[in-house]
């Protein structure tokens, strides 16, 4: 019953992520005309970490001209260096054409320049730290800088678009794209309106990004964790709990995820499997289930006493794993290189390298 218990609760998320993970498979356009009442004609990214860079490249593969913006000359170079790495790596698998890579290397530049470059573009995507103030700042001077037309996005993963948004003076044009990581092979966008976001801004954006090959979720309430990470930290709260409880071990969780009800997710979605099983079946064991679940409205005990003692994961060494007899860096390529041979041999014909229609 254990097993039927968290296959309930992960597969919400991993349904979403992994049916999400299908190639660009875009053909760039000079100009992309997605509603009559407003053209994208370029963009400019904000940071050049972990997400910026993907972001810029998807956007440059839709045929956009997209400026990556950092403070610093040595970042502005990195970020796009490391944009058209990732084209190199779409290439090389498959997933996006010669001639696409190409005309999107050719639509990436990176500044220092911020304020000029916002001052011209018709979109902007921020991927800046996680921090409310910041951010509120940040969207208050962009809001005086950018044209009244021009688009302002967040890819924040969690924080109140509506918050965020409050502090501008033109807030129906502000809302989250929020790209999944890594940006450059993850299809999945959730698009998540404010109190004010306009309807046409997010019918706009919703179409740039599928004519940039994105599958794209709309998010029609403003919650905390959108949702993605509302169903990935359900996930995780009870994988928590079952080693806080002494169910299972760390290692038997990662693999039940990894090699039971997760293998079969990016073809077989939460719902399809509901009523497949039987909605009344569903109930029975939902409601038997939900008492012995963790229910609390709170992080578990296990991951904050982690926290308190320093030990916050591979950065310290330290985690649910031993990081010594780990390597993060071979973790995360053992990831990429199953997505992009996952997208490499996806069963959908949507899935297949090429132009969409």
């Amino acid at each position: 019953m254990l097993f039927w218990a968290m296959l309930f609760w992960a597969m919400l998320f991993w349904a979403m992520l992994l049916r999400a993970m299908l190639p660009f498979a875009c053909g760039p356009m000079p100009t992309i005309s997605v509603m009559s009442n407003k053209t994208f004609a370029n963009a400019a990214v904000i940071g050049t970490g972990m997400m910026g860079p993907g972001i810029a490249l998807s956007l440059a593969l839709g045929g956009l001209p997209t400026t990556i913006l950092s403070r610093t000359r040595e970042g502005a170079e990195a970020g796009l260096a490391k944009a058209r790495s990732q084209l190199g790596v779409l290439e090389a698998n498959g997933l996006a054409q010669p001639e696409a890579v190409q005309r999107a290397s050719k639509n990436l530049d990176a500044r220092t320049a911020l304020d000029e470059v916002i001052a011209r573009v018709d979109l902007v995507v921020e991927s800046a730290p996680e921090d409310m103030a910041f951010k509120q700042d940040l969207f208050r001077h962009m809001d005086a800088v950018a044209k009244p037309d021009a688009v302002l996005a967040t890819n924040t993963s969690g924080l109140s678009i509506t918050e965020i948004a409050s502090v501008c003076q033109r807030p129906e044009r502000v809302l989250t794209t929020h790209f999944w990581n890594p940006p450059h092979l993850m299809r999945l966008v959730e698009i998540v309106r404010g109190e004010k976001t306009g309807d046409s801004v997010v019918s706009s954006v919703k179409a740039l990004l599928e004519t940039c090959g994105k599958s794209v979720v709309l998010v029609k309430k403003d919650r905390p964790g959108q949702l993605g990470n509302r169903l990935q930290l359900a996930l995780m709260r009870e994988a928590v709990h079952i080693v806080q409880e002494g169910i299972a071990s760390v290692e038997d969780v990662d693999l039940a995820a990894k090699a039971g009800f997760g293998l079969r997710l990016p073809v077989y979605g939460i719902f399809e499997h509901l009523d497949a099983v039987g909605l009344d079946m569903a109930l029975a064991i939902m409601d038997y289930i939900a008492q012995d679940l963790n229910n609390e409205p709170r992080a578990p005990d296990a991951l904050r006493q982690r926290v308190r003692q320093g030990d916050l994961g591979a950065k310290s060494g330290q985690g649910f794993y031993d990081w010594s007899k780990k390597d993060f860096s071979q973790v995360i390529g053992r990831r990429d290189r199953f997505i992009v041979e996952f997208l490499k041999s996806s069963f959908s014909e949507d899935a297949k390298p090429g132009p969409r229609s």
